[in-house]
Order: C-alpha cells, then sequence, then structure tokens
C-alpha cells in the first residue's frame, strides 16, 4: 500500500512542536534528523504513533525520526511545511554548559552528520569496484583493459576525493563557506601535493616557510578533513570580524586560505590521520588478540550501534582499513549475521502475527534486511517494537558472527551485508569464501525464525471498525505462546 507522505509528515511537524520549531533537518538511510528550538515541547506519544513512524531517538542535539526505505520522500514533504528559504542542516549552535558527555555526543553527532549524506556515493562506489573485480576475475574482459580501468576509476573516484566530500558534508554540518572547504581539501588531493608528500615519504626534507611538513597520504580518509572544516568555521568567524567591508570580497576568502590551509597542511592534516590511525589501531588489536570471538560480540552489538547512530563511528575505519589492506574482517563480517537475523526475526513475526498491518511492515522489513542489508526498518518496525524479536537477533547475531569469523570471512567493500552485496565478501584466492559467506546468511534467517518463534511475543492489538456504532474498537490478538509450550499444550 502506497503511504500518503504528505500527511505523515504533515503529522511529524505537528507532533514536534510545528515548522516554527525547526531550526534545521537532513536525513540519512531511513532516518529524518531534526534539530529545535525547545526539546521539551516534543509530543513523543504522539510522534511514534503515527502511522508510518518506525521509532523515535531522541538525544541532546537531535530528534530523530525513522521512516525507513523512503526517507527521501518524507524529507521532502517536510521541507515543503517549512519557511519559504529554509536552509536544511544538520545542527544548531549549542550554548549548554561544556561537559565531557556534551563533548563526546558532539563528536559523534559531527561524524555521523557528516558522514551519512555521503554513504551512497560510498556504496555506488565499492559495487562498481566489485563489479570490476568480477569481470576481471571472470575473463570477460582482458587484464588492463581500458574498460576495467574505466570502471576501477568510477568505483573508486569516492575514496580517491574523499577529503573533498567530508569537507563539503562537513561544511553543512558547521555552516561554513563549502567553496573554502573545498578548496582546502582539495589541496590534500592535488597530483602536485601528493607527489611532494611522496618525496617526503623517502626522506626528502619538505618544509613550509621554515616548517617542515609531515609526510601523509590524504586520498582515503575521512579525519584530517573533518578536523580542517571544524577549524575553518572559526578561522571565517574570525577574519570576518577583522577585515574592513570594502575588502571583504577579496580580502577575506583570500586570508581564510592562507590561514586554513597551511594549518591542516602543518598540523590538522597529520593529526586526523593519527587520531584516524589510532580508532583503526584499537579496533583491530582487539581483534587480533579474540579473533573470531570480536566479531561475534560486534555481531550481537550491531543493531544496539545502529539504535544510537554509534554505528556511523566506524566508517572512516573500514575506508581506511580497506584501502591499507584491501579488505576488513571485524566490522563487515559481522553485519552479515545482524542484518539477516533482522530481517529473519521479522519473517517470523509476520508468519505468527494476526495484524494485518504489523504482517505488512514485517515483510517488508524482512526483505530490505535480508536484500538490501538494510536493517532499520526490522530493527525499529519489529525487533524493538517487540522486544523478544530483539533479542532473538542478539543471539543469532552473536552466534553468526562468530561463524563468519571462523571461516575468515572479510569484506572488499563498505556495501551493507545482504543479498545482492554478498558478492563483496568473496575473495578469489579461495572459492570457499561464497559458501561461508551464504552459509552464515542461510543460519541467520534460519535461527533468528526459530528462536523468535521460541521466544514469542506479544501481538499488536487490531483496530476494527463496529458497523453498527461506527466506532473504532479494539480487539486484543492474544500474545502467542513459544513454540515449546504451544507443543506441549496441543498434546
Amino acid at each position: 500500500m502506497a503511504k500518503n507522505f504528505a500527511a505523515i509528515s504533515r503529522s511529524i511537524v505537528d507532533a514536534i512542536g510545528g515548522a516554527d520549531n525547526v531550526v534545521a533537518v537532513t536525513h540519512c538511510m531511513t532516518r529524518l534528523r531534526f534539530v529545535l528550538n525547545d526539546e521539551s515541547v516534543v509530543d513523543a506519544a504522539a510522534l511514534k504513533s503515527i502511522t508510518g513512524v518506525m521509532g523515535v531517538v531522541r538525544n541532546e542535539k537531535q530528534c530523530q525520526v525513522i521512516i525507513g526505505n523512503n526517507v527521501s520522500q518524507a524529507y521532502a514533504e517536510v521541507l515543503k511545511l517549512l519557511p519559504e528559504g529554509f536552509a536544511a542542516a544538520s545542527d544548531a549552535p549549542a550554548k549548554n554548559k561544556i561537559t565531557l558527555k556534551r563533548i563526546g555526543a558532539g563528536i559523534l553527532d559531527a561524524l555521523i552528520g557528516t558522514m551519512s549524506p555521503l554513504i551512497p556515493a560510498i556504496i555506488g562506489g565499492s559495487m562498481v569496484k566489485l563489479l570490476a573485480m568480477i569481470l576481471d576475475m571472470t575473463g570477460v574482459f582482458e587484464k588492463g583493459a581500458s574498460t576495467l580501468v574505466i570502471l576501477n576509476t568510477i568505483g573508486d573516484g569516492a575514496f580517491f576525493f574523499l577529503p573533498v566530500m567530508v569537507a563539503a558534508s562537513a561544511a553543512v554540518k558547521f555552516k561554513t563557506n563549502m567553496s573554502l572547504a573545498i578548496a582546502i581539501a582539495g589541496i590534500l588531493v592535488h597530483p602536485a601535493f601528493i607527489d611532494l608528500m611522496a618525496k617526503a615519504a623517502q626522506g626528502q626534507k619538505v618544509e613550509f616557510i621554515g616548517i617542515s611538513v609531515t609526510a601523509v597520504k590524504y586520498t582515503y580518509t575521512v579525519i584530517p578533513a573533518l578536523c580542517m572544516t571544524w577549524l575553518l568555521s572559526y578561522i571565517e568567524k574570525w577574519v570576518d570580524r577583522i577585515t574592513p567591508v570594502v575588502t571583504k570580497n577579496f580580502l577575506k576568502p583570500m586570508l581564510i586560505m592562507l590561514i586554513a590551509a597551511p594549518i591542516a597542511i602543518v598540523l590538522i592534516g597529520p593529526l586526523g590521520i593519527w587520531i584516524g590511525t589510532g580508532i583503526s589501531a584499537v579496533v583491530y588489536t582487539v581483534h587480533s588478540y579474540l579473533g573470531w570471538l570480536s566479531v561475534a560480540i560486534m555481531g550481537a552489538a550491531w543493531p544496539l550501534l545502529v539504535m544510537t547512530g554509534m554505528h556511523r563511528v566506524f566508517t572512516p575505519t573500514i575506508i581506511q582499513t580497506i584501502a591499507e589492506t584491501g579488505k576488513e574482517g571485524m566490522v563487515m563480517p559481522s553485519e552479515i549475521g545482524a542484518n539477516l537475523s533482522l530481517g529473519g526475526s521479522s519473517l517470523a513475526v509476520a508468519w505468527r502475527t494476526k495484524n494485518p498491518e504489523l504482517r505488512q511492515t514485517a515483510l517488508a522489513a524482512a526483505a530490505s534486511a535480508i536484500v538490501a542489508g538494510i536493517s532499520e526498518p526490522a530493527l525499529y518496525g519489529v525487533a524493538l517494537r517487540l522486544k523478544r524479536p530483539l533479542i532473538a537477533c542478539l543471539i543469532s547475531g552473536f552466534i553468526c558472527g562468530g561463524i563468519a569469523g571462523l571461516g575468515g570471512l572479510a569484506s572488499h567493500s563498505m556495501a551493507s551485508p545482504g543479498l545482492f552485496t554478498s558478492v563483496q565478501f568473496f575473495d578469489p584466492s579461495n572459492p570457499m569464501t561464497l559458501v561461508w559467506v551464504a552459509g552464515v546468511m542461510f543460519l541467520a534467517v534460519v535461527l533468528s525464525f526459530v528462536i523468535t518463534l521460541l521466544l514469542g511475543f506479544e501481538d499488536i492489538p487490531v483496530e476494527t471498525v463496529t458497523p453498527k456504532e461506527g466506532k473504532t474498537a479494539e480487539i486484543t490478538t492474544p500474545a502467542p505462546l513459544p513454540v515449546a509450550a504451544d507443543a506441549a499444550r496441543s498434546h
């Protein structure tokens, strides 16, 4: 059934306090992300009860409304309800007291807010690179054929110029000049600068006005451009205050470039690389010690990370690891069991529920998780909503994550694992990887399906209209008992 996103969006805006309460709004793959003037006026109960809303996540900076795969349609309708000339953004200036908790939340929010808009390009590039790998492996084109070179270039574009993309997205996040942010990030991937960094890596002395420049490779990186753009937002404001009005058109951008670019090259860039490398080192040191167990733990924790938005923290780490080693063997394999388990659990709910609307939601969510690897509709629309299916997913995710770890599965791209994207785990040097990934996916669906039926869940009451009085009456469907209990009762 087609959804009326105009009506859904109107209800959402009303529930969050009206259009005047919206400071900024953007969206990721499944969520509308609102920044509000006054969080206290949000009617959370009304928001959660809106048909088409799968869940609501609130933190100190945002009110996130989970819509599902069609979030872009809801976003377009929301923009129509906001004042003319409203600029979509993803954050608002905070005037609250600075605490460690707020600093941590701010860093997480900046990372998620910057990376979320870039995910389609990253996934698209990953899948094109996979296509090139398959065509090369199957011999459709000769080794080194220009078609393969072009396909690899198409797939690699989003990664090679990732600092520029991050700068553009972060400029929106930090409300600074996007063209200046792109120009400064462009320096980091300029061929002349890349050549200079290569010489510095070989021991040649590279300086800028007497200051030594650290040899750093910026392609495929996230943190340096993110930190640089954040600093740019403050530099731009400071330069704007000190430049005379009559010189702003030419003096202001020149001063910003001359101040921000050298700082980025000499200080912020290397610092960002060290931060990113440090995060990767911590994650994969744990993996080296725990092995398959770390993948199992991540498989169980993944739905919880998605709920908090913290799963996006791993995006820079995954990109950097694949760029350096060609594959990633901890986070991405854990997602196989997590995503497919949410799909299998949703199928069990669709099988058992007496509520037609819930059955329709569960089937759509299962298809999204199993086929495309987009798990949030299943997580918010089914598992979290009914509680026990979520427990089943955590158990299944742990078991399947452990098996994926034992099988040594590793991803060669960062597309969300699902049936259509499972090829990213194929290793040409080890054909058995196809068997392992197929086995883990099958087990995740079956195991989560069975565990969900065993645990049971409280079905959602069905609403009907009595023909005589024309009033809505609730018919409560009894909560299904665990399968074992049903079997015992039948004998």
